[in-house]
């Protein structure tokens, strides 16, 4: 099998790369994205690796790219997005990196600094601008002729006036116009009534220049006698962040400092206009470059992480790496050191050098945008084991087509693929919009999932002639009534039969009734038949154990592929087969008299049909004769007795034969130094010292032609297919126990299983029930009139109609069959060959800086 249907060949390969042409040729690795580096420095602390101080410059120079990227944010100036992949900047020029981003960064902060301290300063004028306007205002107020009469009129006119000289002092300020109920309280409660306070809100928000924010306040003045209450009211504005400024006591004085401080409001606007003018300026710039600048920065500072996994040679002039690699790309990344090392300008080549190694390679599976996302699912599972059979190929087929059966509707799938479609041919332009919508980013991965699921769904929708819950009568029904009102052929229907019966039943045995088969899906009369759910039932249920007995032993098969490619005979014979006998012989035998039945019964035969669950039931009872069920055909008792006595005597080959056959296979390799069985190869692989004869013998037989290469690859193959060597603390009970849980959970999930594929049957119904309730409370609705008004009505209708369908029948229902389809796969699916035990290939690359994600 190819590459395709298993994991890419791994090795394990040394790189000895030179000192002044280490970055380079790490760089040209990061570019290309073949290779995972092993740390070699496992016991090294972070901060006391070779290239530390480098690692550091480079998160410098990030944070300060990021203070760049919040202030062109801050001021709401796109960032320039070309698409462009700029190449890594040579270690040389990281001094003249960080001396433009130190200098855009000193400039910014002094250029904020110098804007904050101008807003600060015009937001205190135009508060003092404020205060001397409504200052003047409540002066004028008290200075009222007016007011003056009418406190006048109060006094006794034949007492003589008495005006004692009183001066009353006052301080004004500006408050937050939330803060003024408590203010004025506080104020009440600690000076005891004896302050008199006027306030007036100041109707445009003013800047706060510490954070931008837009806030409203309000300007006060309280007036009071004597010192002790002016130091009581001032501690009091000090603890409510009150701005307190100083207002002259003559009208004259108050006019002249508000012409002042509106001159220097005028000279400062025109002072944070030029600044801000400036500030635009240096952020335009800094946009067109900041993301490459981005990339930049993070290639350099991941190529100094992967340089600090690296050992350095005793002579401080070679630098040594390990890597696991395809070995199909070793071509591509000895040409990518070879470029590196050019580009350095060394003269000594990097070497690269296959190592031979009994660790498990880490597993690496290619793939392309169309089969990402099926692999996605598989790998949600578990990572794959090294080498064994990839579920990937297999589910692009058959996890879309298992969701299509559930979710049957030409309707519903039509409109899921025009979205999928949508989405796929616009994926370049999607792509480039890079939207941090999690939601969207994941339908849109998996797009490619969604199209194949929406053309399935159109395929089962013609299966099941169901669209929007209703039939489509393409080609005729293959049911008639004329011939039940022939009398000349039995019939005896009559205008009046039908006109008082709600429910007829038409009898295929009539001549005439039934004319055949519809030539493609269900019959679209079942529609309107008062037995719809009856025959439906009964057709998908088979049809569900028929497509899971059919999934669950193409997974065993795949089974047989993993032990002859590891070379495990003894996991075929007493594993692959028994589990096939055991599966075939009871469910397989399900299947086939299933079809046995469609095929031997007519319309004429059909009231004498047997039940298939009472005749599989009789056969594990091995109950002969049952007058409630006769047998599908001659010889039946016998055929199922032979089947169960078969696929009972496999079990113990699972179970015990097995174990004892590993145990005996110990004994002799410790004893006698031979893997024989009965004239057969019954071990898992070459022992240890197996393992180092072979690497002798295919060492030996090369001729002296072939390459040193090749010599390594199969003698790095063989140590890789050959298992643990032998224990001697060999645990017969701890193996027993292994192979019975296998064995017990094998069997008793070929039940479970199988009852589990039921879900095609149960949600394929639900759908098509809440599809028809939908139809018939909503849709009917709108149908029900013929009149103007009524179309009117079926407009609106049909707007909640699509609403809902969208809603419910599409995003939740299709999630619940997405997610049933989902365990089917896992469980029912790859646990027959799939042990997912392996750990993912994750490759030193720099497409995810290009993503923006750091690596």
């Amino acid at each position: 099998m190819g590459e395709l249907f298993r994991s890419e060949e791994m090795t394990l390969a040394q790189l000895f790369l030179q000192s002044e042409a280490a970055y380079c040729c790490v760089s040209e690795l990061g570019e290309i994205g073949m290779v995972q580096f092993r740390d070699l420095n496992p016991d090294v602390n972070v901060f006391q690796r070779k290239f530390v101080n480098e690692v550091r410059r480079c998160e410098e120079m990030d944070r300060k790219l990021r203070f760049v990227e919040k202030e062109i944010k801050k001021a709401g100036i796109p960032i320039l997005d070309t698409g462009e992949n700029p190449e890594v900047p040579f270690p040389r020029d990281m001094i003249d990196l960080e001396a433009t981003f130190e200098k855009l960064e000193n400039e910014l902060k002094e250029i904020n600094t110098n804007q904050e301290a101008l807003k600060k300063n015009f937001l205190e004028l135009t508060e003092l601008k404020h205060i001397l306007r409504r200052t003047q205002q409540f002066f004028d107020e008290m200075e009222d002729p007016s007011l003056l009469e009418e406190s006048s009129t109060l006094l006794d006119p034949n007492e003589p006036v008495r005006i004692a000289p009183l001066r009353l002092g006052f301080v004004a300020g500006v408050i937050g116009r939330e803060r003024i109920p408590t203010f004025e309280r506080m104020l009440w409660r600690v000076c005891r009534g004896n302050v008199f306070l006027r306030q007036a809100d100041i109707e445009d928000p003013l800047e706060d220049p510490a954070t931008g924010d837009r806030v409203h306040k309000s300007v006060f003045i309280i007036f009071f006698q004597g010192d002790q209450l002016k130091n009581r009211v001032k501690k009091i504005c000090e603890g409510f962040r009150a701005s307190l400024y100083p207002c002259p006591e003559t009208s004259q004085e108050r006019k002249e400092m508000l012409a002042g401080v509106n001159a220097r409001i005028d000279d400062l606007q025109m002072v944070l206009n030029q600044t801000e003018d400036h500030r635009q300026r240096v952020l335009q710039a800094a946009s067109k470059t900041v993301r490459v600048w981005f990339i930049k920065v993070r290639k350099m500072k991941a190529i100094y992480h992967t340089l600090n996994l690296c050992n350095i040679d005793v002579t401080q002039k070679c630098l040594i790496a390990e890597v696991w690699c395809p070995v199909s790309d070793l071509e591509s990344i000895q040409f990518a050191l070879r470029r590196g090392t050019e580009k350095s300008g060394s003269t000594v080549p990097s070497i690269l050098h296959r190592m031979q190694t009994k660790q498990t390679p880490p597993t690496y599976n290619k793939t392309n945008k169309f089969t990402s996302g099926f692999q996605n699912i598989v790998d949600a599972y578990g990572i794959g084991s090294y080498r064994e059979i990839n579920p990937a190929p297999y589910t692009i087929i058959t996890f879309p087509f298992l969701f299509a059966v559930m979710f049957g509707d030409m309707g519903h799938g039509v409109l899921m693929t025009c979205a999928a479609l949508y989405l796929v041919l616009r994926e370049s332009r999607l792509m480039a919009q890079k939207s941090d919508n999690e939601m969207f980013s994941m339908v849109f991965a998996g797009r490619y999932i969604i199209l194949l699921m929406g053309i399935f769904s159109v395929y089962t929708g013609i299966i099941y002639n169901d669209c929007f819950s209703k039939s489509l009568n393409v080609f005729g029904s293959g049911w008639s009534v004329r011939p039940m009102f022939d009398l000349r052929v039995g019939g005896n229907w009559t205008m009046e039969t039908l006109e008082s019966n709600k429910v007829l039943q038409l009898d295929p045995v009539v001549e005439g009734v039934f004319k055949g088969p519809y030539p493609i899906g269900i019959d679209p009369i079942w529609n309107i038949a008062s037995n719809k759910l009856t025959f439906l039932n009964s057709f998908k249920m088979k049809m569900s154990v028929i497509l899971g007995v059919i999934h669950m032993i193409f997974g065993v098969s795949l089974s047989l592929f993993n032990h002859l490619y590891f070379k495990k005979p003894l996991n075929i014979y007493f594993g692959f087969i028994p589990e096939m006998v055991f599966m075939c012989s009871l469910f397989g035998y399900l299947v086939i008299i299933i079809f046995y039945k469609w095929v031997s019964y007519n319309a004429r035969i059909s009231k004498d049909a047997p039940s298939l669950l009472i005749a599989f039931i009789n056969m594990f009872l091995f109950k002969n004769n049952d007058p409630t069920n006769k047998p599908l055909y001659t010889g039946q008792m016998a055929v199922q007795s032979f089947l169960v006595v078969i696929a009972v005597a496999s079990v113990p080959l699972m179970l015990i034969v097995k174990t004892l056959v590993l145990r005996r296979q110990h004994m002799w390799k410790r004893n006698l130094g031979t893997q024989d069985f009965g004239g057969i190869r019954v071990g898992n692989g070459p022992t240890e010292d197996e393992a180092g004869i072979i690497q002798h013998d295919q060492l030996a037989q090369q001729s002296d032609d072939e390459p040193e290469a090749h010599e390594e690859e199969e003698v790095g193959q063989a140590l890789l297919n050959a298992p643990p060597s032998c224990d001697q603390q060999f645990n017969f009970g701890d193996v027993a126990v292994h192979q019975a849980i296998h064995t017990i959970e094998y069997c008793l999930g070929c039940i479970s299983n199988t009852a589990s594929y039921l879900r095609l049957w149960a949600l394929s119904l639900a759908h098509a029930q809440l599809s028809e309730v939908l139809w018939t409370m909503v849709m009917h609705i709108g149908l029900s009139s013929r009149s103007l008004a009524g179309f009117l009505l079926l407009s609106i209708v049909f707007f909640f109609f699509a609403i809902l369908t969208v809603a419910i029948l599409l995003i939740m229902e299709g999630l619940s069959a997405f997610l049933h389809a989902l365990r089917l796969h896992w469980v029912e699916f790859q646990n027959k060959f799939y042990s997912g035990q392996g750990f993912k290939f994750l490759p030193f690359t720099f497409d995810c800086i290009l993503d923006g994600n750091e690596e």
